[in-house]
This record gives C-alpha cells, sequence and structure tokens, in this order.
C-alpha cells in the first residue's frame, strides 16, 4: 500500500527552483515541526505572495507514527526512518514512509531536513552537509547552508547511506540538514531559527527578497573522514549506568580531557569518557540514562576549520 506525506506547496509568479522543507523524520524532534506550521501560516496569509520565483513545499511532520509515540522511531518496525532510504513502496511502515520521502526529494530541486537531538542529545545549532563530488552541488550546498546561518557550518562524509541527504546525493539534489538543541524540549529561538533560516536560504536561491542578516556563523569545518556526521557512534559509553557532564554543547575541550564520566548503578564502578580531539563540543548527551555503546558527545575538531568568509560576530 502506498504511503503519502502531508504537505502543502506555496508557487511564486514565475517558474524557479523546487525548494523541499521536511520536519518531524524523527517523532521527538519539535522545532522543526513548529517552524515548518508557522512558515506554512505565513505563505498562506501573506495577501501578496513573497515568493517570485519557484515553488516551496512544507512537509511538517514526515514520521506521523513516530511522532504520535513521541519517540525517535515508530513502533511498528522499530526502523529509524533517517536510516531507511529510499525505502520500498512495499515495505513495512517506515520502509513506506522513506519511499514516500524519497519521492518527494526527486521532485525537487533543492532540500533542506529539520532536526533536533530529540529526547536524548543537545545539539548545538548547526547546519551540514554531505561532501559529494559533484562540485556544482557542493558548492550550492555550502552556500544554502551559510546562508541558513546557524552558528556552526559542518561538511561532512558523503559515504553514509540511508538517509534522506543520500537519496538527494544519489539524484544530484542541493541538500542541507539543520540541528538546533533538542533534550525533550521546545526552543523558541530553535524555532525562531528554522522560520528564518528557511526563508534566508529561499533569498540566497533567489525564491523571495529580504534583507540579508547579521551573520552569526563562527565555525565552519568539513570533514570528509569516513563515519564523519555519524553523531550515534562518536565517543560511545564503556558501561551501562548515569552519564553526567559538566559541559554544555558549544563548550571547547582539548583532547584527552574528561568529556563527562559514566556511573554504574552498583556505586562499584565510574568510568570517564575521554575527548579524542580538542575542538567544540556540539553533541550532548542530555538523557542519563546509557547503554554501553551509546554516543556521548561529538566533537568538532579545530583543526579542520576553514578560514571564514565574513567577519565574526560579536
Amino acid at each position: 500500500m502506498a504511503t503519502s506525506l502531508t504537505s502543502r506547496s506555496f508557487h511564486g509568479h514565475r517558474d524557479g527552483p523546487r525548494l523541499l522543507v521536511t520536519g518531524g523524520v524523527h517523532g521527538d524532534e519539535f522545532e522543526p515541526i513548529l517552524a515548518i506550521r508557522r512558515l506554512i501560516r505565513f505563505f498562506s496569509d501573506d495577501e501578496e505572495n513573497p515568493i517570485l520565483s519557484g515553488r516551496v513545499t512544507l512537509v511538517p511532520v514526515v514520521n506521523e507514527a513516530a511522532f504520535l509515540r513521541g519517540h525517535r522511531c515508530a513502533g511498528e518496525d522499530g526502523l529509524d526512518l533517517a536510516r531507511t532510504c529510499p525505502g520500498r513502496a512495499d515495505g513495512s511502515p517506515t520502509e513506506r514512509v522513506a519511499c514516500a520521502l524519497s519521492e518527494e526529494i526527486h521532485r525537487a530541486d533543492a532540500y533542506i531536513d529539520l532536526h533536533t537531538g530529540g529526547t536524548e542529545l543537545s545539539v548545538f545549532p548547526l547546519t551540514g552537509y554531505s561532501l559529494v563530488a559533484d562540485p556544482v552541488v557542493l558548492e550550492t550546498q555550502r552556500h544554502m547552508a551559510r546562508a541558513f546561518n546557524l552558528p556552526v557550518v559542518w561538511g561532512t562524509s558523503a559515504a553514509l547511506e540511508g538517509r534522506s541527504l543520500s537519496v538527494a546525493r544519489d539524484a544530484g539534489i542541493p541538500a542541507i540538514y539543520a540541528e538546533y538543541l533538542g533534550s525533550a524540549a521546545v526552543s523558541e529561538a530553535g524555532v525562531d531559527a528554522y522560520f528564518e533560516g528557511v526563508l534566508n536560504v529561499m533569498a540566497a536561491l533567489e525564491m523571495l527578497r529580504r534583507p540579508t542578516p547579521a551573520n552569526r556563523v563562527i565555525q565552519i569545518v568539513e570533514d570528509n573522514r569516513p563515519e564523519s556526521g555519524h553523531m550515534q557512534v562518536c565517543h560511545p559509553a564503556p558501561i551501562d549506568g548515569l552519564f553526567e557532564t559538566p559541559f554544555a554543547p558549544g563548550d571547547t575541550v582539548e583532547k584527552g580531557q574528561p568529556v563527562g564520566r559514566v556511573l554504574d548503578l552498583t556505586g562499584e564502578d565510574e568510568r570517564p569518557v575521554l575527548a579524542e580531539e580538542s575542538g567544540r563540543l556540539i553533541v550532548l548527551r542530555t538523557f542519563p540514562r546509557v547503554r554501553a555503546g551509546d554516543s556521548v558527545a561529538v566533537i568538532l575538531p579545530d583543526e579542520l576549520s576553514l578560514p571564514l568568509p565574513y567577519p565574526v560576530p560579536d
């Protein structure tokens, strides 16, 4: 049985780029949903259509079953939608949703996928993209990510599979994703940043006109090492237990410094988790219960930072 996504599309006055914006790929990520609902209201209520060219398609909740559960994944098959693309039209529930998402991506000329750290992680605000081989697509992604205007811009390995961006990669479609905090809460600043960020990208793609905002980008990193961008494998917990950390997302650490510790439940064991490189903490686990192997932190390595093309904000 075919699955379709609930979406709204808004057209400009002339032909131009077809932009797709999605939220709710994971069911426990809320800022994207609220920002996209706000964009729908913005384009619906504006008496004078602000879109000069092209079409924007907005999908507030891709993974409705996972959202209704309040979990990262839907319950029927336990699959992570962001590891299941391109999916199958005749597959399990998550595979069918992945197939519908992939079809939407193939109908687009550019793509933005909005995320957060969900209920267990907090992510320092960033936009990311895959370091694809096509130089035109790569440069467009860089342009989109910087225009979105979050503090960190992160280019990572294009070899990761199963994701919305891997579908876009294979189709030659410029695509970026964004992350903004998480921890099972809603950041109003995150909703605002996502709303403004989508409009910033639309302006960068010449779909509408708006003033260029003050720069918020403070760091750009491109890391083409294998598994870069795979947040769930970094700094694994050594044992089951409770994770404690004195840090917050955005703090800096030195290689070998403890980013936190895992305490077992008997009081007999306590293990530090040591920073594998020096740099900025862009992901931290905020849900204290961990199982051995769960990622507790991701560090953006200082040594891979690129020169900024504009002044760092005060």
